[in-house]
């Protein structure tokens, strides 16, 4: 993981706006939406790094280079900082899981096609992952966040639905219990979120591949 500092977000936030006056005009939509999509991925970092119950409006500020007050003329609270990251993810991977789905593959296709797409969220997206580890039920008990059980319900119901057809077709063991095979699934891609480093020795595609040998041949020689 690659933290930005204080000092570096300062940094980047001073030169975004010594920049921006020649460009667009100082306070324009283009250039206070370049402030709001900066202030998210600091947020990201340090939700990532910290928790989102820990992380402060202060600590948000600090890492910005600007005042607390300053944040508010983006966001009314922190909670509406990781809405927008948690809505963005949500909305990004359903619509990828869809689009797998709707490529007509035979399902033990589809779902490696899921494990792909899966994986493929662990560094764009690794503060929203994070976050829903360790804030899941702190989060959903707001009414602002009930999408996300909607959500998490409707992304089950795709793999769920994929798995019971290949049972039904023969290609998958019909003794596995589908709901329970997805949720495993999805912890271990999920987990993988706290270990995993870009720049490794497998990138996230590299680590999706060797996760589907495990899962579709096993450990043992045949």
């Amino acid at each position: 993981m690659t933290t930005t500092s204080a000092k570096s977000g300062r940094s980047r936030t001073r030169g975004a706006g010594e920049d921006a006056p020649r460009r667009r005009g100082r306070g324009s939509p283009a250039l206070a939406s370049e402030r709001r999509a900066h202030l998210v991925r600091l947020a990201a970092e340090l939700f990532a790094e910290k928790g989102f119950q820990a992380t402060t409006v202060r600590n948000i500020a600090d890492e910005a280079g600007i005042l607390s007050g300053s944040l508010y003329h983006h966001f009314d609270s922190k909670e509406s900082i990781v809405d927008e990251i948690l809505s963005g993810f949500f909305t990004e991977i359903m619509a990828s899981y869809q689009a797998v789905i709707d490529e007509n593959e035979n399902p033990r296709d589809t779902i490696a096609g899921l494990v792909r797409v899966a994986f493929g969220t662990l560094e764009p997206h690794r503060a929203a992952i994070t976050v829903m580890q360790n804030d899941w039920n702190y989060l959903r008990g707001m009414d602002r966040f009930a999408y996300l059980t909607k959500s998490e319900d409707e992304v089950e119901k795709m793999w769920v639905t994929t798995l019971q057809a290949g049972q039904e077709e023969g290609l998958f063991r019909p003794d596995l219990d589908p709901k329970l095979t997805y949720r495993m699934i999805r912890d271990t891609v999920w987990v993988a979120v706290r270990w995993f480093r870009p720049g490794g020795r497998l990138n996230a595609q590299g680590l999706a591949e060797h996760y589907l040998k495990v899962m579709f041949d096993g450990i043992n020689l045949h």
